[in-house]
C-alpha cells in the first residue's frame, strides 16, 4: 500500500474512474429516489438486464454500445406494458417475462455474433478501462439524463407521489411515464460502462433506500442518495485498488453497508429507533 489509502488519486486511469463513476452514481442514485417512492424496484432490474441484447448486436454492428443497449431498455418497458396492457398478466410478471427472456437472448447472441464487447466488461463493468468513445457517450448520456431531471424533476416528483392529482391538475402523466422510461434507460445505458448489467440494478435502488430511511423530504432524500452513491464510488474504487478486487463488486458492497448502516440507524425509521419507540409504548402502557 505505497503512498497510503489515498494513493490512487495519483493515478491518471483511477481519476478517470472516480469522475465517470460520480457521474453514474449522481445519475442512477437520482432517479432511484423517484423509483423508489413509485415502486418501481423491478423495473429498473428488468432494463438493466434487458439491455444486454442491444449491446451485443451494437457491438457487432458497429454501433455505439450506448444506441443499442437504450434501444433495448425501451423495448423492455414497452413490451411489458403491451403485456399487460392486452393480457390478465399484471405488470410485475410481465416485466419479469420480458426481461429474463430478452436477458436470456443476449447470451445466446453471444454465442452467434461477432462482437468485440467481452461479455464480462457487458456483465460487470469495466471502470478501470473503458475506451475513450464510450467515456464520451456516458459523459453525454449522463449529463442528458441531469439535464433533463434539472428541468422536469418536479413534475416527475409529483407523477411518482400522485399520479392521478399530476393529471388533475393538467400533467400528462403518458409523457411523463415514457419520459421516466427513457431516462431509466438512459441511466441503465451510462451504468453498462461502469458497472455492468448486472451490478448497475445496486445503483438504482439502494441509494433512493437509504435516503428513504433518513429524510421524508423529496430534496434531502435525493442529496442523500446521491451523497450515498458517490461516496461508495470512491470508497469502492479506494478498496479494490488496495485489495486487487472487483471495482464493481466493492462499490455495490460499500453501497449495500451504508444502506445496513441507515436501516439500524435511522433515527426515526431504523431499527433502533423502531425497538426504542416499542419499549416507550410499552412503559406508557
Amino acid at each position: 500500500m505505497s503512498g497510503g489509502f489515498l494513493a490512487p488519486f495519483t493515478y491518471p486511469f483511477m481519476l478517470e474512474a472516480m469522475g465517470i463513476g460520480t457521474l453514474v452514481a449522481a445519475v442512477c442514485a437520482m432517479l432511484s429516489c423517484y423509483i423508489v417512492l413509485k415502486g418501481w424496484s423491478l423495473l429498473g432490474d428488468a432494463i438493466s438486464h434487458a439491455v444486454l441484447p442491444g449491446v451485443v448486436i451494437a457491438s457487432a454492428a458497429g454501433l455505439p454500445l450506448a444506441l443499442g443497449a437504450f434501444a433495448a431498455g425501451m423495448a423492455c418497458a414497452l413490451g411489458a406494458g403491451f403485456i399487460q396492457a392486452h393480457s390478465r398478466v399484471k405488470e410485475d410478471a410481465a416485466l419479469g417475462v420480458v426481461f429474463t427472456g430478452m436477458f436470456a437472448a443476449g447470451l445466446v447472441l453471444l454465442a452467434f455474433l461477432t462482437t468485440e464487447a467481452h461479455v464480462t466488461h457487458i456483465l460487470f463493468g469495466n471502470i478501470l478501462g473503458i475506451e475513450p468513445q464510450d467515456l464520451w457517450q456516458t459523459l453525454a448520456v449522463g449529463t442528458v439524463a441531469l439535464a433533463v431531471l434539472a428541468v422536469k424533476g418536479r413534475d416527475l416528483a409529483l407523477f411518482c407521489f400522485d399520479a392521478a392529482h399530476a393529471q388533475g391538475i393538467g400533467l400528462n402523466t403518458t409523457a411523463l411515464r415514457y419520459l421516466f422510461l427513457a431516462l431509466l434507460s438512459a441511466a441503465v445505458v451510462a451504468g453498462v460502462q461502469a458497472v455492468g448489467v448486472i451490478l448497475v440494478v445496486a445503483l438504482l435502488i439502494t441509494p433512493g433506500c437509504i435516503g428513504y430511511l433518513l429524510s421524508d423530504r423529496l430534496s434531502h432524500m435525493t442529496a442523500i442518495a446521491v451523497a450515498a452513491a458517490v461516496g461508495a464510488n470512491l470508497l469502492g474504487l479506494l478498496l479494490s485498488f488496495h485489495l486487487d478486487v472487483s471495482p464493481a463488486g466493492s462499490i455495490v458492497l460499500a453501497l449495500s453497508l451504508g444502506f445496513g448502516l441507515a436501516l439500524v440507524l435511522a433515527p426515526r425509521h431504523g431499527l433502533l429507533a423502531a425497538a426504542r419507540s416499542r419499549r416507550a409504548a410499552r412503559l406508557r402502557g
